[in-house]
């Protein structure tokens, strides 16, 4: 009796159900596997799946999170702006996360905040149905190594900023005296070296001053009432002495920051921006400004150099990124961007803190 084949196309049906099914097992073994955190919601910001890490990173079991909207797993003032966010996307078509990595920050189920880098993919279904896939990385040990370099790069600074000021400082005073009462010798006996001898003294002079204005601006923020306003104004006072151009420290209302920490982490920012501007961007204006705006604090640094080079003068790429770890440390954001009309405006904005009056 013959045997019953199955027709090619029922094999082919088959074969097809079974490499469909083996495939969906393969990519929900990778996605469970995975070591960051990969979670989908649907276009109403509903979560519909995540995998194991993204229960560990944040303390939920994956039954608290499916079925609720995804603002949950992050901290206020972003929880309630989320879903304007991925509307407006939905409204204009136009991109702001989507496909970039970002750094922003996420909320534990137990209330600790922490910061991470998420990534978002969005993909429209054969039904016509959006999903958005998000990858999340934790960034905790990261920002704390960054952290502990900056730290130590405080550190450091201050221990040359000392250096210079107990070694450096008085050995050119010291040498500026000996040659004053040499000029005034040759002065007295008429002898024309008198003059050269002039100008040595007055370049003797000028190079304490800039030691003295390096040393400075290597020691640490000293916080007061005014702490950190007062030292933007010895910034932009110093600038101008040091560096002979126009730098002047300006603001509206004053700006007092009680978190020594915040205050250091802005007049580096500053300190940065100033020099970048007159070293690199060879301006001979820069203004500081400092303001309280919407809950934040934004510090600008403009000049009118000449501007952004497209390829950073060797020196300035660590300068720049140290500004934005340092902005990013803090919460902020920084902004390096072309002035219209010649020059750059570095614009930092900080959460203000909250025992801020």
């Amino acid at each position: 009796m013959p045997m019953h084949r199955p027709a090619p196309e029922e094999v082919s049906i088959a074969q097809l159900q079974a490499a469909l099914q083996a495939s969906e097992q393969i990519s929900s073994a990778i996605v469970e596997t995975a070591v960051n955190s990969i979670i989908t919601i649907d276009a109403r910001c509903i979560i519909e799946t995540v995998n194991t890490s993204t229960e560990r990173l944040f303390g939920y079991q994956r039954t608290e999170l499916i079925g609720r909207n995804i603002s949950m797993l992050m901290p206020q003032p972003y929880r309630d702006r989320h879903d304007g966010y991925v509307q407006n996307y939905l409204d204009s078509g136009v991109k702001r996360i989507i496909g970039i990595g970002r750094e922003v920050v996420g909320q534990r189920k137990d209330g600790s905040v922490f910061p991470i880098d998420l990534s978002v993919g969005e993909a429209v279904l054969p039904t016509g149905r959006r999903i958005f896939t998000g990858i999340i990385r934790d960034l905790t040990s990261r920002k704390a190594l960054e952290d502990k370099i900056l730290h130590i790069s405080e550190e450091e600074q201050l221990r040359i900023g000392q250096d210079i000021h107990d070694d450096l400082c008085q050995q050119l005073a010291a040498i500026g005296c000996l040659a004053k009462v040499a000029q005034n010798k040759l002065t007295k006996a008429g002898s024309a070296e008198a003059q050269n001898l002039a100008e040595i003294v007055q370049l003797i002079s000028k190079a304490g001053t800039r030691a003295r204005e390096t040393s400075r601006g290597l020691m640490p923020v000293v916080i007061d009432s005014g702490g950190l306003m007062a030292a933007l104004g010895e910034l932009a006072a110093g600038t101008a002495r040091a560096f002979e151009v126009a730098c002047e420290f300006r603001y509206d209302n004053p700006v007092q920051v009680s978190d020594n920490k915040l205050s250091v982490q802005l007049f580096r920012i500053a300190q940065e921006a100033v020099s970048n501007a007159v070293k690199h961007g060879q301006a001979n204006r820069v203004d500081v400004h400092l303001a309280r705006q919407s809950g934040n604090i934004v510090l600008t640094v403009r000049d009118n150099g000449i501007g952004i080079p497209d390829s950073p003068a060797k020196g300035t790429g660590m300068g720049l990124l140290t500004m934005s770890h340092r902005a990013q440390m803090m919460g902020g954001t920084l902004k390096i961007e072309p002035r219209q009309g010649g020059g750059t405006q570095v614009t930092c904005s900080v959460p203000a803190p909250a025992k801020n009056p």
